[in-house]
C-alpha cells in the first residue's frame, strides 16, 4: 500500500510539534497549535492531527496524548526542519561567560537536528579549535547533554564560562584541548568540576545573522 501523501499544512503541523517537543518538551495543546498554524479555532487544528493520525504520523495514546509513530525524515522531497535557538557567542580560545539569551531561531533541517534531542546554536570566536575546521564567526550545532565520549568535541561550562574544547578521558581526570595551529592555546585538565553542556554535531561556516531592532 503506497504512503499517503503529507499536504503541506500538515507538514507545517509537523513542524510546530516538533519544535514544541525540542524547546518545551511536550506535544502542544490544541489552542496552542491552533495559534502557531493560524487558525480562528482549535477544531482546525483538531482536524489537521486527526488527519495526521489517519495517515499514520500521530497516534493517541491511552491517556488521550499524541506521539509521533511515522519518521518523515527519509521524505526527500520537500526540506523538512526545526527552530534552533541561537545563543550568544562562546569561546575558541580563552573561555568567555556563556550568554543565555536566545539572540535568533534559525530553521536546521532535522537530518542535522534530529528529534527527540534537544539542539542550540552558538557563534564561535578564536581560533583554538580551527583543526577541528571550527573557525572564528563559524555557528556551530550543539545536541544538548551532560555526558560526552573520549574525543567528542564538546561545550563545556567551568566557573559559568563556556568553552568548545576536544574532550579527553585521563583516569581520575579530565582534558579539554585545544586544536589548533596556534600553539598559545593550551590544554584544560580538570577533575569532575565543570559541566558538559553538550556534544557538537555540525559547523557552519562563516554564518551571519542580522537580527531585528
Amino acid at each position: 500500500m503506497p504512503t499517503p501523501q503529507i499536504t503541506s499544512k500538515e507538514l507545517e503541523a509537523v513542524r510546530e510539534i516538533r519544535n514544541s517537543l525540542m524547546h518545551v518538551g511536550r506535544i502542544p495543546s490544541m489552542r496552542e497549535l491552533m495559534t502557531s498554524l493560524g487558525y480562528r479555532s482549535p477544531r482546525s487544528a483538531s482536524l489537521i492531527v486527526d488527519k495526521l493520525i489517519k495517515k499514520g504520523v500521530l497516534r493517541r495514546k491511552v491517556n488521550g496524548g499524541l506521539q509521533f509513530v511515522r519518521n518523515l525524515v527519509q521524505d526527500t522531497t520537500r526540506a523538512q526542519t526545526v527552530d534552533v535557538p541561537l545563543i550568544g557567542m562562546i569561546a575558541c580560545g580563552m573561555p568567555i561567560l556563556a550568554e543565555e539569551n536566545t539572540q535568533a531561531m534559525i530553521s536546521v533541517s532535522i537530518k542535522l537536528a534530529r528529534p527527540p534531542h534537544r539542539y542550540f546554536l552558538l557563534k564561535a570566536k578564536g581560533d583554538s579549535m580551527d583543526q577541528k575546521g571550527i573557525d572564528d564567526g563559524d555557528l556551530v550545532l550543539v545536541r544538548q547533554q551532560t555526558v560526552a565520549q573520549d574525543g567528542d568535541t564538546v561545550v563545556a561550562l567551568i566557573d559559568d564560562e563556556a568553552t568548545i574544547k576536544e574532550f579527553r578521558i585521563g583516569g581520575e581526570t579530565f582534558v579539554l584541548r585545544p586544536r589548533s595551529k596556534n600553539k598559545q592555546h593550551q590544554p584544560i585538565v580538570l577533575t569532575k568540576d565543570f559541566q558538559i553542556q553538550g556534544v557538537v554535531v555540525t559547523t557552519i561556516p562563516k554564518f551571519r545573522v542580522v537580527l531585528e531592532n
